[in-house]
């Protein structure tokens, strides 16, 4: 029988004086006692993330796939708004339901409706008597895209034989909810949400504002799903990259640098050579693959003159040739009501030299040393009806990270930390974004053939609006994932005598409030779930 969540610990939350005053949480019922290993079946997937927000309005929902997914065969049909809930959301609401059982890969996919990508996934590895686990995203931003007919293909590609039995089952569906009263239509969503095809893109002649968003994943299971393990050719490893591990996300306007990014690294539920750290608990963005997000609104003079314009996404440090990375893209723009035509013009620009150095050094272990990094500025105006707006983008990328490995690989470990720091400058109005991001484990085989990985894995960054020397509002997100996993290799699964927990703690507070929820695994046992705030 499979388990199910055990506790829900929820204390209060009072806003008095712009202060957080989180009530003690409640004693937690008695925990359920785990297996001494893992068994056929366990509990099923989750994550500490938060739920999304509902304004509590009249809803409808439109069923966008309902598909078993068991080769690489696309999915596609066609999606319409829901007559009945009109056009004034509030919120969109996306929700994912899979259930698989029997033996099966991690596998990514993909949504898109007209073209624009609204979800990017992963899945759980299942259990043999079968697992069930949902995904949940806010999809407001695609107002535009969901506000009128389209098509829709969703493809999560798998393979089904004698060996490998998990069918995927998966339902997609999209809750809208209404704008009544004094819930208001959402704010602030693009006017234009437009797919990156053909690298192409020719904007509204009254654009003020442009987003692009890029959802990048090293996959596909070659070395650039495991970018961050690779090593300069030189050296003895057996996933090679020229440069070594760093990697950049770019995308440029005409053949001009115009936004970098550190790409997250992501883990699939079969990262690190052991599924059994991710049974339960998946590590950060695995299920809900974040897009790298880049303000283009310096280029918006250059691009509204009515012709088409090469915009183009590639990753910095992959090897000439060799494939891996997915970078599908989407462009969100802003058009000025007051404006026919929207002029300006690209007034700075200004590349660091990247950084990139991979120092290795034989011996017992062997060691590679890797920092690198790079700076962008850019900076445009634009004439709108509303005046002369002058906005500046600056970003920051940093990598380092030591790897080591033993003969034959054995063990093989990483220590690496990112950061991508972001300052955009819109008139008066300031926003600063820090994101970084961590890994630090090991795997080792002992003499008792017994396969061991402990890894932990940080999702963190602050962000700050600044206006006229004034804080308008700030968050701090800190989502943290550790695993430690063992079992026997060669042998059939009843034999691996499998053990493992893993530990969840997803947080984040600010000026809009908090939320703070833990999970504890142990054998797949879900032995904690605390929310705190």
């Amino acid at each position: 029988m499979r388990q199910r969540k055990i506790t829900s610990l929820i204390g209060g939350l009072t806003l008095a004086a712009g202060l957080l005053l989180a009530a003690p949480a409640a004693h937690a019922d008695e925990a359920p006692t785990p297996p001494a290993e893992f068994t056929t079946d366990w509990h099923d997937p989750v994550t500490a993330a938060p739920p999304i927000a509902t304004p509590g309005t009249r809803t409808c929902q439109v069923t966008l796939a309902e598909v078993q997914f068991r080769d690489f065969t696309p999915y596609k049909g066609s999606y319409a708004p829901p007559k009945e809930c009109g056009t004034r959301w509030n919120k969109v609401v996306l929700r994912l339901e899979g259930k698989v059982k029997g033996r099966q890969y991690d596998r990514l996919g993909y949504l898109t409706v007209g073209g624009v990508e609204i979800l990017r996934t992963s899945t759980p590895e299942p259990s043999p008597e079968g697992i069930a686990w949902s995904v949940e995203k806010d999809v407001t931003r695609y107002r535009d895209t969901l506000s009128r007919p389209g098509a829709v293909e969703m493809l999560i590609g798998n393979v089904v034989n004698d060996t490998y039995t998990g069918v995927l089952d998966i339902r997609v569906t999209l809750t809208f909810h209404t704008a009544q009263g004094k819930v208001k239509p959402a704010a602030g969503t693009p006017d234009r949400v437009l797919p990156l095809t053909d690298a192409t893109l020719t904007t509204p002649r009254n654009t003020e504002r442009i987003l692009a968003e890029v959802y990048a994943t090293g996959s596909g299971g070659g070395c650039e799903e495991f970018w961050y393990l690779t090593v300069p050719d030189a050296a003895p490893y057996s996933c090679k990259a020229t440069d070594g591990p760093y990697r950049e996300v770019r995308i440029s306007v005409d053949g001009k640098l115009a936004g970098i990014a550190a790409p997250f690294p992501h883990v699939w539920t079969g990262g690190w050579s052991n599924p059994f750290l991710w049974y339960v608990t998946p590590a950060p963005r695995a299920f809900d693959v974040q897009p790298v997000v880049y303000d283009l609104t310096p280029f918006a003079g250059v691009l509204n003159d009515g012709r088409a314009h090469r915009v183009e996404v590639s990753v910095a440090g992959v090897p000439a040739g060799q494939t891996g990375w997915s970078v599908p893209a989407n462009v969100l723009l802003w058009q000025d009501e007051g404006s026919a035509v929207v002029t300006g013009a690209l007034d700075r620009h200004e590349s660091g030299t990247p950084r990139n150095s991979a120092v290795y050094t034989a011996g017992s272990p062997d060691v590679l040393e890797t920092t690198g990094g790079h700076t962008l500025t850019v900076a445009g105006h634009l004439n709108t009806s509303h005046g002369r707006v002058a906005t500046t983008v600056t970003r920051t990328v940093d990598h380092r990270s030591t790897h080591r490995w033993g003969a034959d690989e054995n063990p093989d470990a990483l220590s690496a930390y990112w950061t991508d720091d972001e300052t955009v400058t819109v008139g008066r109005t300031t926003t600063r974004t820090r994101r970084s991001y961590t890994m630090d484990g090991e795997i080792g085989i002992g003499a008792d053939d017994r396969l061991r990985t402990v890894l932990t894995v940080g999702d963190r960054a602050a962000v700050s609006v600044v206006r006229d020397g004034r804080r308008l509002s700030w968050s701090r997100l800190d989502d943290t994932y550790t695993g430690d996993a063992s079992f026997t290799l060669g042998v059939p699964r009843e034999q691996r005598h499998a053990i493992g927990t893993s530990a969840e703690r997803y947080r984040v507070y600010g000026s809009d409030g908090c939320y703070d929820r833990s999970l504890k695994t142990v054998q797949g046992t879900l032995v904690e779930d605390l929310r705190r705030c």
